[in-house]
């Protein structure tokens, strides 16, 4: 990797520079708000879900589709596809429900008013609580699923935004930039191991919504299915970690949260938008190509 060796200085005053940040110039701005008007769609159940198959986005499908295989049948959801590459973040709809503009957000209709949620971890801390899953109930076994579920919170913008943005996504390789998130995602891989070794599952003994937040992300990591850095990372290290990945991974309702809202990828993997559970079978991009052709 080549390293960045020109020199900068930093103004006393920092101006923004549009197109000045690689695949993410068009869609990134130092200021928040709506740039369009635009209405968000709205299904027939309780649940809306706007996204993007994203790990942040497939935190959310996981549960959902996880309560609805656990026999909750008010988890039903409608999906809707963000397009955040094209900037349907910055939509009026969209950002009166989440003012930060990122997926995931969702409006829960289910009670008197509609609640809006935004932020993965909110919006899985609220499923779990209103469907009465995923979290134990046990005081100090909540907790400790709570410290896992807030620790990938606060962890994964380092492995995302840090080492995912240097190593994938830069314009030009900064071998510092690279070196210093590289050594904090392998710290935060033998965090998750040295935990691993000792229970099965990251939140406690049984699997919830902490290991629903981390999967995505690390989980997908050591699969060699994120960035393209198992070998750069030396994820068969991990062999604690890489145990709970593979059995994470074959969970039937994992493989359909996986496909909620996805882009990219096989499109029999491809699930762009899901308002019935019988969309899995006839609405994945291959068949609605074979439709249509």
């Amino acid at each position: 990797m080549s390293s960045d060796t020109e020199a900068y200085t930093p103004p006393k005053v920092w101006q923004w520079e549009p197109g000045n940040g690689g695949p993410f110039a068009t869609i990134n701005r130092p200021i928040a708000g709506a740039t369009r008007e635009a209405t968000l769609p709205v299904g027939r159940h309780p649940l809306q879900l706007y996204s993007m198959g994203t790990p942040n986005g497939v935190k959310v499908t996981i549960l959902l589709e996880e309560l609805l295989a656990a026999g909750h049948p008010g988890a039903e959801y409608d999906a809707w596809l963000i397009r955040i590459g094209e900037g349907d973040q910055f939509g009026s709809g969209f950002v009166a429900i989440n003012p930060n503009s990122k997926i995931p957000a969702m409006v829960d209709h289910s009670g008197p008013s509609p609640i809006r949620l935004f932020e993965s971890g909110a919006i899985l801390l609220h499923l779990a609580e209103r469907f009465g899953a995923f979290l134990p109930r046990d005081a100090a076994a909540r907790a400790e699923a709570l410290c896992w579920l807030f620790w990938q919170v606060g962890s994964g913008p380092l492995l995302g935004g840090g080492f995912g943005h240097f190593y994938t996504y830069a314009p030009i390789k900064i071998r510092y930039a690279i070196d210093r998130f590289a050594m904090e995602a392998k710290r935060q891989l033998d965090v998750l191991d040295r935990r691993l070794a000792e229970s099965a599952y990251v939140g406690g003994a049984d699997y919830g919504i902490a290991d629903m937040a981390i999967w995505p992300w690390y989980g997908q990591l050591v699969l060699g299915d994120l960035y393209g850095a198992a070998e750069f990372l030396q994820v068969a290290d991990y062999a604690h970690l890489r145990r709970w990945a593979e059995t994470i991974a074959a969970r039937p309702a994992v493989q359909r949260g996986r496909m909620v809202n996805r882009t990219m990828g096989d499109p029999a993997s491809q699930l762009r938008e899901r308002h019935e559970a019988s969309d899995f079978e006839t609405q994945t991009e291959d068949k609605r190509a074979t439709a249509a052709g």
